[in-house]
């Protein structure tokens, strides 16, 4: 992934950008469990059940920050704890200039989460994370 995936993404068709991020997200932790470019990776198994710590995961987000030019919450990590999963959230919560039409399909629930009880929750994971 590069640190213009971004560009990339909306460079594609909006019908084919979904399948392109997931490709790119699947790769990141195919280099995190040092899979080889031909090993399938579970996109519906959890991230801990496929044998990831919480530094190699935290070390992913990192990468994906830097490779999308965004930030993702830490809440996000277990809240959303596959590839597919996170992925989803992607779509309609961090890269929303890409896909405004996932970021309009929230559920009224979602759309009711305040960003200040967001930003607790990210600021708690840290600090767990710290700890």
């Amino acid at each position: 992934m590069t640190a213009r995936t971004v560009e990339a993404l909306l460079a594609l068709p909006a019908s084919e950008r979904p399948d392109a991020l997931e490709a790119a997200v699947a790769a990141e932790f195919r280099a995190a469990m040092l899979m080889e470019e031909g090993e399938e990776l579970p996109l519906d198994t959890a991230f801990f059940e496929l044998g990831l710590t919480s530094l190699r995961i935290t070390d992913v987000k990192r990468r994906l920050e830097t490779a999308l030019d965004c930030e993702i919450s830490a809440n996000a990590l277990f809240n959303r704890p596959t590839v597919r999963d996170l992925v989803a959230y992607l779509m309609s919560d961090v890269l929303v200039e890409v896909f405004p039409t996932a970021a309009s399909a929230k559920t009224p629930v979602e759309a009711g989460v305040s960003a200040s009880d967001k930003a607790l929750v990210d600021d708690l994971l840290q600090d767990l994370y710290r700890a």
